[in-house]
C-alpha cells in the first residue's frame, strides 16, 4: 500500500491530512505534469454535513492510477511508497493534484 498525505482538506474524505477512502483514484490519462492529474475520488465536503468516514482516517491506501505516463504507474496501479495529493481549497476533482507524479 502506498503512504498517502493529502492537503485537501476540502474533501468529505479527508481527516488530519489522511483519507477515509480505502482506497483512491488518480486521473490523468495524458497527464505530462502533476497539474495535469487530480484525485478523482475527491467529494467536495459540505458545510451542513461533517466528514462522511465510515473507516478511520489512515496513511495507508490503494491508489488506482489513470497517469499512464507517471513513472509509478503499472498496470493502473501507484508503486510509489509515498504520494502527496495537494490543493488545499480545491472545490472540484480537477483542482486537486497529485504531486508525486514523474513523467516516465
Amino acid at each position: 500500500m502506498t503512504q498517502l498525505d493529502c492537503s485537501v482538506t476540502n474533501c468529505k474524505y479527508n481527516e488530519d491530512h489522511c483519507c477515509c477512502k480505502e482506497n483512491i483514484q488518480v486521473d490523468g490519462k495524458t497527464a505530462r505534469k502533476s497539474n495535469e492529474t487530480c484525485c478523482d475520488s475527491f467529494v467536495e465536503r459540505t458545510s451542513d454535513a461533517m466528514s462522511n468516514c465510515a473507516l478511520e482516517p489512515s496513511k495507508s491506501t490503494n491508489v488506482e492510477c489513470k497517469a499512464k505516463n507517471c513513472h509509478y504507474n503499472d498496470d493502473c496501479k501507484c508503486h510509489a511508497d509515498h504520494i502527496d495529493i495537494q490543493g488545499r481549497n480545491a472545490c472540484c476533482c480537477g483542482e486537486t493534484e497529485c504531486a508525486t507524479f514523474c513523467c516516465r
